[in-house]
Parts: C-alpha cells; structure tokens; sequence
C-alpha cells in the first residue's frame, strides 16, 4: 500500500511513524513533510504545500497513491477530499461540507443546536455594533470566537466587559484576523476541566479513542498567551476509560447522524472538545482531524494497523473492538523556540535526539524542523515533541522530561508541568 500524508507537523510524523508499521504498507509519502519525516525510512517528503490542492491530487494520481490522510484543518476545508473523490482515490477525512464543524464556529453551533449536543449558550454577530451590545447587556466573563479559522488565534476568553469589546474592534473593525473575523461567535464561559474525546468515524459507527488532555497556555500553570498545543497525555482521569462510550453517546454520534441526514456523512476523526462542567460535560468545539500534539500520545499507546483501522473507515465498516491500544500512559512535551507564540528565531541546531530515544519508550517527534546536511534545525514555533510511555501517568511524566533533558536547542522552551492536573485528580480519587 501507498500512502499520501499531508502536513509538515508533529502530528504528521506520528501519523507517518504509526503507517509505517502496519505490514501492509509499502510507502508512505508526506507533502510537504518536515526533517523528522525525513528520517524515517519508508517515507519520502514532497515539494508540494497542504493547501496546494491540484499539486496534491496530482502527486496522488502520479504516485499511485491507495489512501491520502490529511493531517490539519486546512485542506480539508478547503476540499480535498472532494477532489480526491472525484478521481476515485480514498481519503480518510471529511468532504467540505462536515470540515465546516471545525471552518465554521457558526457552522458548528447551528448543528450542535440541531442535534441537541449539550454546549454552551451563545449567539451569532454579523455587525460589531450588534455584538458589542449583547456584550453590554450580558457583562462578562464572556468567549469570543472568530467563526473561520484563524490559526488558534480566533478565541478570547474575556474576563472583563472591556476586553470583549476590544476583542471584537479587533477582529470586526480592524480586521485582524482577516476574514476568519468577520463574524462571530458570542458564548457562556464555561467552568471546569478541559479533555480532549477523538472518535474514529467511518459515516455511521464512531469508536472512540483513550481520553487525552492539551495544555494550550505557553507557560507553567497555564500561564501566557494561547498556543496550539505545549504537550498532552492520556488518558486523562477526568475522563476514564469506562465513560467513553456514554460521552461518545451524547457528543459525537448525534452529530454523525445529523450529517448523514444532510447527505454527507462524516469519515477520518471527530474531535470534541470538552468542557466537564458541574451541569455534565458541555461541548466547546470540534475539530474534523486528529489533535496536534493529542495524537502523539494517542498514537503512541495505540496498537495494531493504522493504515487497515483507516481504510475500514473509508469502507464505512468500522465494528465494535477494532481499537486496541496500550493500558499504559503517553505524555508528550512541546520544545518550543523562545518568543512562541509571539516572534521567534529559526534555524536552532538541535542535537540529543538519539539520546533521548536511547531511554527506551521514547519517541522525538519533529513538529517545526528541517534537515540540513544531516544536521536538524528548528524551522517553526513548536520545533519537537518528546512523547514517552509509562505505567502510570507518573512514569510518563517523569520519562518525558528525562528525555527533555537529553535535547539541546539554543533558546529554547517547555512547560515543566504538563500532566499535573491529572496528577492532582488521581491522588484525590
């Protein structure tokens, strides 16, 4: 089998890493791939963009490419696997229309409503001065989100009335998110603990991967501007193992039946975003691909045959007990540049990588890098992600960072504390 994964980040190279033990797979091509994509053998990096859609199909059909996996949001809004579908090549990922869940914060409230998925209370602006008086009448704290996509740059969560209005003379009337702000979305702020439900979906069927917990904020007890992602791990114990299938039940299967009433059912991953909340867990947003770095872990602790797993799904034949996954815990550490998510230098050398795998359950995988004359360098924000098993949560945590430790990039930064909330909850159950 000939795979075509699209993207050039941490989540790719797992995707990439994970196919390349599947028996089944000959090639695993990756555009435009990255310096740890590189290094794998069996993968081979093109020169083709993720949002270049004729350049995609093209190497597709030149290659003679049996499953294309799109890694990140964007070309799947914009619709590529309508177009591989037209010339008769599977892709494991939603057609343009389900992609709206993650293209559309509007898009995304209106099917939530529809399919009664419990979410919070919010309300839809086309005009600044229409939102900034529901503002006013509503006070704060209060979310404000950019409906398109903005790159994890289109949520602000305001806890003064003053920062909502300023938030929506930015995206609104100055315009700083271009299009992606043209409207938006005005919501509760919902409290609570934050946890990550990914399903693999195949139209009708939904199985659900282990729980997983981000750490959006830059710095130590999420502290610091938003970023897409400082680490994560799973499971998450605020969301166990045996209450999957319920959470599944009342989050991602209504959805799934919605959209096949509406002629396009939904295949590749759907991502939940959850908020467990006093009232019972509440849906903050869905993303239609895996999480980035959630799908690290996740792909660490999962076992067996990625490639045939996808392939069932495009066939629309997924069954209960095709998931198999390790009982121990993954955590993956981001290694950011300093400045992320602000300005940033590129073009670090970054060497240990060897000595960090050499501890054994350790896998580096490379999210912002390049490789030059054999020598990695950083070329992005979030440069690698260290992501370790364990037997425990504890396990994970502390072979992580002892493999963080064996990594030296000049100017450089991680957050110490990833995996702590769930610390917290384990030692108070």
């Amino acid at each position: 089998m000939r795979i075509l994964v699209i993207g050039s980040g941490g989540r790719e190279h797992a995707l990439v890493w994970k196919l390349l033990q599947s028996p089944h797979v000959e090639t695993v091509f990756v555009a435009p791939g990255n310096g740890g994509t590189a290094q794998e053998q069996g993968a081979v990096n093109m020169p083709v963009a993720a949002d270049d859609l004729a350049g995609l199909v093209n190497l597709a059909r030149r290659e003679g490419v049996d499953l294309v996996v799109p890694g990140p949001e964007l070309p799947l809004t914009l619709g590529i696997a309508d177009r591989l579908r037209e010339v008769d090549i599977p892709c494991f990922g939603p057609d343009a229309y389900c992609a709206q869940l993650e293209g559309s914060k509007a898009f995304a409230k209106e099917l939530m409503q529809r399919a009664q998925v419990p979410t919070a209370r919010s309300a839809v602006f086309h005009q600044a001065a229409e939102a900034a008086a529901h503002i006013r009448a509503v006070g704060a704290p209060i979310v404000v989100k950019a409906d398109g996509l903005a790159a994890g740059k289109g949520v602000i969560v305001a806890q003064r009335p003053e920062e909502a209005l300023q938030a929506v003379e930015d995206m609104m009337t100055a315009h700083c998110l271009g299009a992606a702000g043209e409207t938006l979305v005005l919501e509760e702020c919902l409290e609570g603990e934050e946890v990550s439900l990914l399903c693999v979906c195949d139209g009708t069927h939904a199985l659900p991967l282990p729980s997983a917990q981000d750490h959006k904020r830059v710095f130590d007890e999420d502290k610091g501007p938003n970023t897409g992602g400082m680490g994560a791990y799973s499971p998450a114990p605020v969301l166990p193992d045996n209450r999957l299938e319920s959470l599944t039940d009342i989050c991602v299967r209504p959805v799934l039946q919605a959209l096949a009433r509406d002629g396009h059912p939904f295949v590749g991953v759907l991502y939940a975003g959850l908020m467990m909340t006093a009232d019972g867990p509440k849906v903050l947003e869905y993303n239609v691909r895996f999480g980035d770095p959630e799908c690290q872990p996740l792909l660490m602790r999962l076992e067996g045959d990625l490639a045939s797993l996808m392939l069932e799904a495009v066939g629309g034949t997924l069954r209960p007990g095709m998931l198999h996954y390790s009982r121990h815990t993954a955590l993956g550490v981001v290694l950011a540049a300093q400045g992320y998510p602000g300005h940033y230098v590129k073009g670090l050398p970054i060497t240990g990588i060897a000595d960090a795998e050499a501890l054994g359950d350790v896998k580096v995988f490379h999210c912002g890098t390049r490789l030059e004359e054999g020598q990695v360098l950083s070329s992005g924000g979030r440069v690698l992600c260290v992501t370790a098993l364990g037997q425990d949560l504890a396990a994970a945590q502390a072979r992580a960072y002892a493999a963080v430790d064996k990594i030296v990039m000049p100017q450089s930064l991680c957050r110490r504390d990833i995996g702590a909330k769930g610390l917290r909850r384990l030692a108070e159950m």
